[in-house]
């Protein structure tokens, strides 16, 4: 834009410094009229031209498209929101424990990408990786510890507030303003519909990206935004609205500006006004809950969490920093502060968990919204049967009853599960004084061996004990400073709950299981008091020893007793002595003095009296619980068989850890490995009526797996080495003499040499020869 006047230079005579720095609304500013007047007159004209530019403005975004849909879910008025569909998707954020379930999904990814690739049929190791991936899934977060659940309620592609509401409601439209020139987009307001039922909504509102998260401050409010809170709850208050509010800010925001602004008497007044609302409130927790900011708009009848939602009256990082002095104890933090939507269900602060579908932030986030409509409406259903003065008092007592206690008074034994256990004092004693007292135990009891008088075995059990507890503190306290203590504490968890409900272990847990072993056998010679545990646990194994030895040898010795008392029980009784009077009578009147002058009738006699004498016994042994077998040689023969078949047994020993030691090898391979896991899927998903196609697979997957360890097998010289061994233990029972029942070969005579007695050995539930 330009324009151009005209006019000729004079002398401004007659005009005073006060009429030239007068404006006059017909002239030019600062150039009284009458003197433009006479410089018209002049005699002399130039060209004066003032130009002027605008710079060009930035043009204000208006959210209404030029061609709006009537038709809109949310009415025609959802085009006046800000919130519209992302243009570009999220980039996908993967949490630190969630790895593994994306190497599995990886490698499910890869098999299909071959399958199409390659044009084969990998249908049955993409359904084993499938639910390798389900299950693992479903331990995941079934077990999830509440620093993992901290993790997923901060995780940025967790679903906000406008996500929840747009998806609920059948309209919705967004209020702004606090009525002092302010509009915090931190939290948003707005009225909405739910099958037909007005409400109120309020909630903190992050961003989906880091461009939203500027903006809207990344969920922290201004006090701006609490009185906005503040207008809408009095503007539903008077229009009867009930108020759903959607709790997920770290905190209010605590910069000076806002400290300036009031931030605590804004947030002191929402608090104050919510208690005095006559309409029924619901409070949901999205995401996170942080101290006062989360309190301000909370207030409500009842407090719902979504199940990884955390709740918390300061951040675990922040709890660690001032208690243990770093951040990084913040998962203890997380434990302690009782943060999780089940624990503050327990301790009646939350009044409902609404389930979520595993994945986390991965997961349709509609099928969450559909359980958050679904808690609303039982909610309000509840709440709106109430009259103005219960509902008050309903809300009052709500919060009043937090924390109550009273002295004296027996507590409830639902509340006092919940309590905390007392921790009995650890009494930590002195390695120096452990390993006096083992040694004067040991002494003590090698002092009564050679006395013959036993000491009582309450001492070394109670000696055992103490040292069991002392290894447990050693083990826990390493365990502790290598950082493995939360998983470990999960684990034993978990076997716990499998043994007390007969359950099978899951391969996914029996990895857990050695991975953590691996890394403890690895890490436990880093720790601190290594070498004080270590010496403790060989006293342990040692006393453990003693007191084994102790028991075999005093069950030995009453097993002997009862031995020769059923043995003196057979040979005292009348039919017994009978035989043997018979039997003795005879030889004598013989008059034979060796057993080769002997009649055959007679030795036949004597062996068949023999035999039923020894049956006689072996009775009386079975009725003690003893497995019995007769063994007759000559004491020197049977001494070169011991010798021999125990040289043979050795071998066998070896050779039975080479074929184990192989078996274990090829099992490690992938392959089989891969196999092994699928028939044990198949086992249990064909239960215990399989049908013919699964008994087909499983028959088929045996016999792989057969021909696989078959074919490892071959391959190394252990066949070799098997076919030998077989050779020499045919050798060495060929080279053995068994019983014919020849009286001549159980008692011939050689020279010099006494007659070989028969000799009987027995065990506990076994065959002893």
């Amino acid at each position: 834009m330009a324009s151009s006047l005209s006019y000729s230079p004079v002398a401004f005579v007659g005009a005073s410094a006060s009429d030239l720095l007068r404006s006059s609304s017909n002239g030019i500013s600062g150039i009284p009229l009458r003197t433009l007047g006479r410089a018209r007159l002049g005699a002399r004209r130039r060209d004066f031209a003032v130009v002027a530019k605008i710079r060009k403005g930035k043009k204000h975004e208006y959210p209404w498209p030029d061609n709006a849909d009537p038709d809109v879910k949310g009415g025609i008025l959802s085009h006046l929101s800000h919130f519209k569909p992302l243009k570009d998707k999220p980039k996908p954020v993967t949490l630190e424990f969630e790895r593994p379930l994306v190497d599995l999904e990886k490698k499910i990814i890869d098999v299909r990408k071959m399958a199409n690739e390659t044009g084969l049929d990998f249908s049955d190791q993409i359904i084993s990786l499938e639910n390798k991936y389900q299950q693992a899934l479903k331990d995941l977060y079934t077990h999830l510890t509440p620093i993992q659940r901290v993790n997923i309620a901060r995780h940025p592609n967790r679903p906000t507030f406008l996500d929840h509401v747009f998806s609920i409601t059948e309209k919705f439209v967004e209020l702004h303003g606090d009525r002092g020139g302010y509009d915090d987009p931190a939290i948003v307001t707005g009225v909405g519909t739910i099958d037909g039922r007005r409400y109120m909504f309020m909630g903190h509102q992050k961003g989906r990206n880091t461009k939203e998260n500027i903006q809207r401050n990344f969920g922290m409010p201004t006090p701006h935004g609490y009185r906005k809170a503040l207008r809408m709850m009095y503007y539903a208050d008077h229009h009867g609205f009930p108020i759903v509010t959607f709790i997920d800010t770290p905190g209010a925001f605590a910069d000076l500006k806002s400290e300036e602004l009031g931030q605590g008497e804004a947030i002191a007044h929402n608090l104050r006004t919510m208690f005095g609302l006559k309409v029924p409130i619901v409070s949901i927790v999205i995401g996170e809950g942080g101290s006062g900011g989360a309190l301000a708009i909370g207030c409500a009848n009842k407090l719902l969490m979504l199940e990884n939602a955390v709740f918390y009256v300061a951040s675990p990082e922040a709890c660690a920093a001032i208690l243990w002095k770093t951040a990084k104890a913040a998962p203890k933090a997380a434990e302690r502060l009782k943060i999780t939507a089940s624990e503050l269900c327990k301790l009646q602060i939350a009044d409902g968990i609404i389930p979520e579908p595993l994945g986390g932030a991965h997961a349709d986030p509609s099928w969450t919204s559909k359980q958050i409509k679904k808690a609303i409406n039982e909610s309000m259903d509840e709440l709106m049967k109430m009259d103005t003065p219960e509902l008050l008092k309903h809300r009052m007592l709500k919060f009043r009853k937090i924390g109550g206690f009273q002295e004296g008074l027996p507590v409830d034994p639902k509340k006092k599960v919940n309590m905390k256990k007392k921790e009995e004092p650890i009494r930590k004693t002195s390695d120096l004084n452990i390993e006096d007292e083992v040694k004067k135990l040991m002494q003590q009891r090698l002092d009564a061996k050679e006395s013959s008088v036993m000491p009582p075995q309450s001492d070394l059990d109670e000696m055992i004990n103490k040292l069991k507890r002392e290894v447990d503190r050693e083990f826990f306290e390493a365990v502790k400073t290598i950082g493995l203590k939360d998983r470990f504490v999960m684990l034993r968890g978990e076997f716990s709950k499998l043994n007390s409900e007969d359950h099978l272990v899951h391969p996914a847990l029996k990895d857990k299981v050695e991975k953590l072993r691996d890394e403890l056998n690895q890490g436990l010679p880093a720790a601190p008091n290594y070498e004080s545990l270590k010496h403790k646990l060989d006293m342990l194994k040692e006393l453990s020893k003693t007191k084994s030895l102790a028991e075999k040898n005093y069950k030995a010795s009453t097993l002997k007793q009862e031995i020769n008392k059923k043995f003196a029980e057979v040979l005292d009784r009348p039919d017994v002595q009978e035989k043997y009077r018979a039997l003795k009578a005879e030889i004598e009147n013989s008059g034979a003095s060796m057993v080769q002058d002997l009649d055959h009738g007679l030795r036949e006699k004597i062996v068949k009296v023999k035999k039923d004498i020894e049956l006689e016994l072996a009775d009386a042994l079975k009725s003690l619980d003893l497995d019995v077998e007769v063994v007759n040689s000559k004491v020197k023969k049977l001494s070169e068989q011991q010798t021999s078949f125990s040289d043979v047994k050795v071998k066998m020993q070896e050779l039975n850890e080479e074929i184990k030691e192989g078996i274990e090898n090829v099992i490690k391979s992938s392959d089989l490995k891969d196999k092994i896991e699928l028939l044990k899927l198949e086992v249990a998903k064909a239960g215990k009526t399989p049908n013919t196609v699964s008994k087909n697979r499983i028959a088929a997957l045996e016999q792989q797996i057969k021909q696989s360890l078959a074919a490892a097998l071959d391959s190394s010289n252990l066949k070799e080495k098997h076919e030998k061994l077989k050779a020499e233990i045919s050798k060495t029972i060929e080279s053995s003499e068994g019983l014919d029942g020849s009286l001549e070969k159980q008692y011939a005579k050689e020279d010099d040499s006494t007659y070989a007695e028969p000799r009987v050995e027995i065990g506990v539930n076994r065959t002893f020869a």
